[in-house]
């Protein structure tokens, strides 16, 4: 409650009067309070009283009744007191709250002042080239670096031909495997010009129906 912000004396003064202030009125007020506690129990103790008496002694009655109504007013005058204190208690406390927000939100704008200091629109954008300027740079190394592979470069050519011959391989292993070794002799043993294109699935598969053809011919003449 009592944080003030700001140094020297006045600040300091400042405090401590606000301090002593609500300190002052806070013991008036539980002063009052007592006061208007010990009121309620003598009106009370008047009131019993005047009943005990009003048919035996009336004016022992009217002089208790009297001294009811002075209280009353009495009582009245320092309920009103207390709720003259509570209300100054709390104008004290708010304005105190207000000073210190205040205060707090200059520290925070004097930090945002400082944050910012030599930062401008200009400074950032600024900053920003530079920041493109060096991922454009790392981009053009990356793709520098990946476009120059290390280690020996093939011939695609080579490659090919090598792939093509392999095909050939696995195709002579197929039809011997299927029991026409003479065609398949046959097709591995001719010449093949070095620019000649591999023999395609489907003219292969073509030729092996007419072999089938055949065998089942010569079985039949055969019985």
């Amino acid at each position: 409650m009592w944080g003030w912000f700001g140094g020297g004396a006045a600040a300091q003064k400042k405090k401590d009067s606000a301090k002593n202030a609500i300190l002052g009125l806070r013991a008036q007020l539980d002063m009052l309070q007592k006061r208007e506690k010990h009121i309620m129990n003598q009106i009370e103790e008047q009131d019993q009283i005047a009943r005990k008496n009003v048919n035996t002694n009336k004016t022992v009655a009217k002089a208790a009744l009297r001294r009811k109504k002075t209280q009353e007013g009495t009582l009245d005058k320092t309920i009103a007191q207390i709720a003259t204190l509570e209300a100054q208690i709390n104008s004290i406390e708010s304005a105190n709250i207000n000073r210190e927000t205040l205060a707090v939100m200059e520290k925070s704008s004097d930090a945002i002042k400082a944050i910012h200091q030599g930062l401008t629109p200009e400074k950032v954008d600024e900053i920003m080239d530079k920041i493109n300027e060096q991922n454009a740079l790392s981009d053009e190394i990356v793709n520098a670096i990946t476009a120059n592979p290390i280690g020996e470069q093939f011939d695609d050519a080579e490659l090919e031909d090598e792939l093509e011959q392999m095909q050939q391989e696995n195709l002579d292993e197929q039809m011997l495997n299927t029991g026409q070794v003479p065609f398949a002799d046959a097709v591995h043993k001719m010449p093949t010009p070095s620019h000649a294109e591999p023999i395609s699935s489907k003219k292969v598969a073509v030729e092996d129906d007419e072999e089938a053809e055949l065998l089942k011919l010569q079985a039949e003449m055969a019985m």
